[in-house]
């Protein structure tokens, strides 16, 4: 038997799905506010969360939109997987730390979110632009 091989997906996709990803999260979510889930967790950060959680949570969302647009545009790749990467880190420390109670599947989240992180990885490891 043979290791049936098949391409490896063009850029522009690999681009594109972590762009989608980032786009849905930060605009859908956050931006138009149709995850009520993630401002009860945001609201459950010690003195952040009672006062300026809503806030917070729109400027995350336009921070999220912003690095769609960066991940699109092929402008300096690793940099932007690093920004990519701490970001979520940071965003699923906090959110573990402070609301594990409120987080459907915790262990699931942070396997799906690595696994997406590996995703943000190649895309960063993949040639770009310079300006």
């Amino acid at each position: 038997m043979h290791d049936a091989a098949i391409a490896f997906p063009a850029l522009v996709i690999i681009r594109g799905a972590v762009a989608a990803v980032w786009l849905y999260e930060g605009l859908w979510n956050k931006v138009l506010g149709n995850a009520q889930r993630e401002s009860d967790i945001v609201a459950m950060v010690p003195k952040l969360g009672p006062l300026f959680g809503k806030w917070f949570l729109k400027l995350l969302g336009v921070i999220e939109v912003a690095i769609a647009a960066w991940i699109l545009s092929g402008i300096y790749p690793g940099a932007c997987a690093i920004v990519q990467i701490a970001l979520l880190v940071v965003l699923n420390i906090n959110g573990l730390l402070w609301a594990r109670q409120l987080i459907h599947d915790p262990a699931g989240m942070v396997v799906k979110n690595a696994a997406f992180l590996v995703l943000v990885w190649a895309c960063g490891a993949l040639p770009g632009t310079r300006p």
